[in-house]
């Protein structure tokens, strides 16, 4: 009688097993690169400098280095007051606002260095999360206060004090700190306990108003550096995340993530084919027969795989010259999985928190990074000779 119990319940855990990998998303992981934790931004307009310092946090752990937690304020600290003179510069014809770019943390690691979290936490106002809603709207207030003065000149105090509500909101910088009884200027921690040469990195995106293999300044509201990338076609785009994650390399990853098939709670970033007549012949008959309703609750359920858009270099244009496309968050990719059928997905590391399926990471399938990435950030050794030849890179 035991031997029989024990057989049946091996049975039983038998079937167990083969139910759930029917059910679901599966993913069978193909590379999977070191990554510091995920953090949280909170109530902040500041994913690109979370997800441009996880990338670089990334790259220490590549190079050998202690991994730190790098202060993403120190960053958005300099860009805030910088952006300011610019905006000004410009009499107001200039986004200015809590976005960035990648470009922006190259900009700043390479002009005024880095520190740890712990030597600043931007976090001066008297909350234990980043909170910028005041700050964002009194920083806006007074550059615009500053263009509006009847002086018809400017004043020598108003850059002082622009600093002086950023030292309220973010805190002082520091001049010098500790690591380890080791003291560094912010210069020498990037040069040194971070081993990283701003030099090394390049932005790449892929869009065809602009020649192919040259670079331009890409038409983004937050790129108020005017900072330019290298333009690929998209199959190219495509095979420097593969190559990338292939060589040991993480990927900063800007996107647009206003899409239906974007879900944060789910974990999935997906470009569902809503559109029947593109299905193969098996399955438009069960498409067929259902409500639109029924279609769309099916869809993205997000319980399953289901067949998604073919993504080509002009649905891509399209959605960005019509604004479909726009860039809304910066993630970092840390590697790349399949699903049950063997589609490709990349393992997105998110600064929402880890209070989602996958504890902070999400997978978005290769149809939505074709689709919806506007831009990303490599180490350019993460390129292909060929593609470095093409591109002029050294």
């Amino acid at each position: 009688m035991k031997v029989l119990i024990t057989l049946l319940m091996g049975l039983f855990s038998v079937a167990i097993i083969a139910q759930d990998k029917s059910e679901g998303y599966q993913f069978e992981t193909i590379y999977d690169l070191d990554a510091t934790c995920v953090k949280d931004q909170y109530r902040s307009g500041t994913c690109w400098s979370f997800s441009g310092l996880g990338f670089f946090e990334s790259e220490m752990i590549r190079l050998g280095k202690n991994p730190a937690n790098l202060s993403e304020m120190f960053v958005v600290r300099h860009c805030y007051s910088d952006k300011a003179e610019k905006y000004v510069r410009l009499h107001g014809s200039l986004n200015f606002a809590g976005g960035g770019a990648f470009h922006d943390v190259v900009y700043v690691l390479k002009n005024y260095g880095m520190v740890p979290e712990d030597v600043y936490s931007g976090l001066n106002y008297g909350e234990k999360n980043h909170v910028h809603g005041e700050m964002d709207e009194v920083l806006k207030g007074y550059v615009d206060g500053v263009l509006k003065n009847r002086n018809k000149k400017l004043t020598t105090a108003w850059k002082n004090g622009l600093e002086g509500i950023l030292d309220a909101y973010l805190g002082e910088l520091p001049e010098t700190f500790e690591v380890e009884g080791k003291t560094y200027t912010p210069q020498r921690y990037v040069k040194e306990a971070m081993g990283i040469n701003p030099d090394d990195y390049i932005q790449v995106s892929s869009y065809s108003h602009h020649p192919f293999y040259s670079k331009f300044i890409i038409e983004v509201p937050d790129n108020w550096m005017w900072g330019e990338v290298y333009n690929v076609p998209l199959d190219d785009l495509m095979s420097i995340f593969e190559n990338s994650l292939k060589s040991g390399y993480t990927v900063g990853w800007a996107a647009d993530v206003s899409e239906k098939g974007f879900s944060y709670r789910n974990g999935l970033a997906i470009v569902p084919e809503s559109n029947i007549e593109e299905l193969a012949d098996s399955e438009q008959s069960k498409w067929e027969a259902m409500t639109e309703a029924e279609r769309q609750k099916r869809l993205y359920s997000f319980d399953e795989p289901v067949t998604e858009m073919k993504i080509t270099q002009e649905i891509r244009q399209e959605a960005y010259d019509n604004y479909e496309t726009t860039d809304d968050h910066g993630m970092q990719i840390t590697g790349m999985v399949k699903d049950q059928n063997g589609t490709i997905y990349y393992k997105v590391k998110n600064s929402w928190n880890t209070n989602n399926k996958y504890e902070g990471y999400l997978y978005a399938s290769d149809a939505f990074v074709r689709y919806k990435t506007m831009s990303i950030m490599i180490h350019k050794d993460a390129l292909t000779k060929e593609l470095k030849k093409k591109l002029g890179i050294k």
